[in-house]
């Protein structure tokens, strides 16, 4: 929360079809993302849940930020052990299901290659390291030799996910939560989807489901994409995107199908039902959406 930008809390009247209702919406950085957080109903109880949402959004950073030496993800990476949390064991129990769904494209143990790609140095001891079924996932959790974790590509949407629930105990009425990745309570909400250079093209309605859209080219590492193979795999797709039923999963899915072809992501979608649909953007412009 030292980094974090609270910009405001604004609130304004929105008529839906039949009745007028209040919509608040906080705004701040978390995660190395912009947050915003979009209540439909009563002003004052709004500005008092999104206290809560401040709260899980200070534990999200505690437990998994790159930028915080002393969060649990620093240290398993400083000291190559860590007894993890409830909060750490469910994320790296749900970043190894994705690793499985996707045939390893998705692997957390990427970051020593992003390190030495961004500082432009030999990559070759960092390419040795990558290997999720390296670690050890017991009572502790254990990294192999000279590895490092990211979960910049599955902890903002398990923070989406840690928000909605939070804001569903407390029955507030429909919400759109976005710390990077959207997720919906209740709804109707309209999201776009946007590539960095085509711009928008389509749009989504989101109903209790979350959506993740990953573009491999909105950021340049090295003058290349930002998210790396771990076997040195190029990106397929300008664009992807994924609803799906929680945002960890749409996350972590958006992030590793930027690898995968249509035949491949085809087959994904009929083993993994929590997903509804993956919507592809080609290095042409060219929308496709391939629905469950």
């Amino acid at each position: 929360m030292r980094r974090r930008r609270f910009l405001q809390i604004a609130a304004s009247a929105m008529v839906l079809p039949g009745r007028a209702i209040a919509e608040t919406t906080w705004q701040g950085v978390a995660l190395g993302a912009d947050v915003s957080v979009t209540l439909r109903g009563d002003v004052a109880g709004a500005e008092a849940t999104i206290g809560g949402t401040q709260r899980i959004l200070r534990q999200m950073e505690a437990e998994f930020s790159l930028f915080d030496l002393e969060s649990s993800l620093s240290c398993l990476n400083r000291a190559e052990r860590l007894t993890p949390s409830a909060e750490f064991r469910a994320l790296i129990n749900a970043a190894g299901y994705a690793h499985h769904l996707t045939g390893g494209l998705f692997d957390p143990t990427i970051q020593p290659l992003w390190q030495a790609r961004a500082a432009g140095v030999e990559e070759g001891v960092a390419r040795q390291s990558i290997g999720w079924d390296r670690l050890t996932i017991a009572d502790e959790v254990r990294l192999g030799e000279g590895q490092a974790l990211t979960f910049n590509g599955i902890a903002q949407g398990y923070a989406t996910d840690r928000v909605c629930d939070f804001l569903a105990t407390r029955a507030f009425g429909p919400a759109l939560i976005n710390i990077g990745e959207f997720a919906a309570l209740g709804g109707p909400f309209d999201v776009g989807i946007a590539d960095p250079d085509f711009g928008l093209l389509g749009r989504r309605h989101l109903s209790n489901t979350a959506i993740a859209t990953s573009s491999p080219f909105a950021m340049r590492l090295a003058g290349g994409s930002h998210i790396l193979g771990p076997k040195g795999e190029t990106p397929l797709w300008s664009t992807v995107s994924v609803e799906a039923d929680r945002a960890t999963l749409a996350d972590a899915l958006s992030t590793a199908l930027v690898f995968l072809d249509l035949t491949g992501i085809k087959a994904l979608i009929r083993a993994a039902p929590q997903v509804r649909s993956v919507t592809l953007i080609s290095f042409e412009g060219e929308l496709s959406t391939i629905s469950a």
